[in-house]
């Protein structure tokens, strides 16, 4: 265990020291937690950044409540909290109304086709046209891309992709249902990434079953890749209600596992605990357990969590956003809030 501490400490671990990482019990974890704590506090000092979306930043479902897809995980429940707007005009109305309401930006989303892309051919003409004409930050879900796609919402302007990274092809078939290699995932990165668009890479925690299953060689990929994202979003399984497969949810500190090896191997990179996570009594511990692994972001918190943090670091900073979390570092000072201005947290 000692051999295995000082790896980590001294930089030489290997992906078998990953490996074994993910195999420890969360008692001989403590001086994992402090090497994060001391490589967050290196790269970003003592801020913790909050992310509050509500009404200024909302998601948008293109396709309304309807997806080929239906995923083991989904079967569209996450369609139903977005705002349905399947019309080019209709999105162009909306976003337009939005800015002149004060709007920060939106998450322009929705079902996928049979072949795993969000169809936002016909709306990237008036996400180009809000581009010009208000200074909206547009945060896109493409799905698998191909580069006519891609090129386009490139010169329309879109300022982010987030983009699901996945090299588990058992989830790809059992829990999305589609007949895709790990290769169209590779390749819809690097499509991205030659037609020079922002991506955030998000990775979800337990997606097979609630079970951490190949979330390493999703890591591995990510690190091999090259392409130094300032930002990556770490979210994770919430399990379906209803599902014809059971479901587990996902145990926090395997949670924090693998945002520590994110911490560790992305030193200088933003990492942000997103909004998809289990909510209930595990909401708090996940939170808590996130904050001591690395993260520098988090989205709608628990007044409970930060009044925590600040009670075990009296140095650590909160900076709030009317943002989803994946907005780029440049683009925070249109969203930049105050505490005063959401009422849970006027009084931490």
């Amino acid at each position: 265990m000692s051999n295995l501490v000082d790896r980590f400490k001294y930089r030489n671990a290997d992906w078998n020291d990953f490996g074994a990482l993910l195999n420890l019990k969360i008692e001989d974890f403590r001086p994992f937690f402090s090497l994060s704590e001391r490589l967050k506090k290196e790269y970003f000092g003592t801020l913790l950044k909050i992310y509050i979306p509500n009404q200024k930043f909302p998601a948008i479902s293109i396709t309304g409540n309807s997806c080929q897809l239906n995923c083991a995980h989904c079967n569209k429940k996450y369609l139903e909290g977005m705002e349905p707007i399947i019309t080019e005009n209709g999105l162009y109305n909306f976003l337009i109304n939005h800015y002149k309401n004060g709007g920060v930006g939106a998450l322009i989303s929705g079902g996928c086709t049979s072949d795993g892309s969000v169809p936002l051919q016909k709306f990237i003409d008036p996400i180009k046209r809000i581009k010009e004409e208000t200074n909206l930050i547009i945060n896109t879900h493409t799905g698998l891309i191909k580069h006519d796609i891609a090129k386009r919402l490139a010169e329309a302007g879109v300022d982010i992709v987030s983009f699901d990274i996945n090299i588990d092809k058992e989830i790809i078939e059992d829990i999305y249902h589609l007949d895709k290699s790990i290769d169209d995932y590779k390749n819809s990165i690097k499509i991205l990434h030659q037609n020079k668009l922002n991506i955030v890479p998000h990775i979800c925690i337990g997606l097979y079953y609630g079970k951490l299953h190949k979330e390493l060689e999703t890591i591995r990929f990510l690190k091999e890749l090259n392409i130094h994202p300032s930002l990556i979003v770490l979210i994770a399984l919430i399990p379906p209600r209803k599902s014809m497969t059971k479901f587990r949810t996902p145990k926090p500190f395997d949670i924090a596992k693998i945002i520590f090896l994110m911490r560790y191997l992305f030193p200088k990179t933003e990492l942000s605990l997103g909004c998809m996570r289990p909510r209930g009594k595990l909401k708090i511990e996940i939170e808590k357990l996130a904050i001591r692994a690395g993260i520098t972001r988090i989205e709608i918190p628990s007044v409970k969590t930060l009044k925590w943090a600040k009670k075990n670091n009296p140095e650590i900073d909160f900076e709030y956003f009317h943002a989803c979390c994946a907005i780029p570092n440049e683009l925070e000072k249109r969203a930049k809030s105050n505490s005063t201005e959401l009422t849970r947290y006027k009084k931490i």
